[in-house]
């Protein structure tokens, strides 16, 4: 398992597991950098009926080139604050797509 001083991530069985800040109604999706022990997150889907957990998961298996079944939120249905799991996906792919952000 790997870790940093935000400790928004680790690594675990070819797994990556991110703590999230969620944004919704944003005007697009994207990734902020970092808000305390997060990742801030923006996504324009509404936090109603799960459209923005939805919009969250699609914008992370897009992002990273991943299935949608290989995004799984793991807590934090109802709060802004979430956790979610990124099957066959390591922390060094996901600073190669996140390379001009601050993190």
């Amino acid at each position: 398992m790997e870790s940093c001083a935000h400790e928004f991530y680790k690594e675990q069985n070819n797994t990556l597991v991110l703590k999230i800040k969620a944004v919704p109604n944003s005007s697009k999706n994207e990734i902020c950098g970092l808000f305390d022990d997060a990742l801030k997150v923006k996504i324009k889907a509404p936090a109603v009926e799960n459209k923005a957990n939805e919009e969250l998961v699609k914008f992370f298996a897009k992002l990273l080139k991943v299935p949608k079944s290989s995004v799984i939120l793991k807590s934090g249905g109802t709060s802004k604050l979430k956790t979610i799991c990124i099957e066959n996906c390591t922390i060094d792919k996901f600073k190669q797509v996140c390379v001009n952000i601050d993190l």
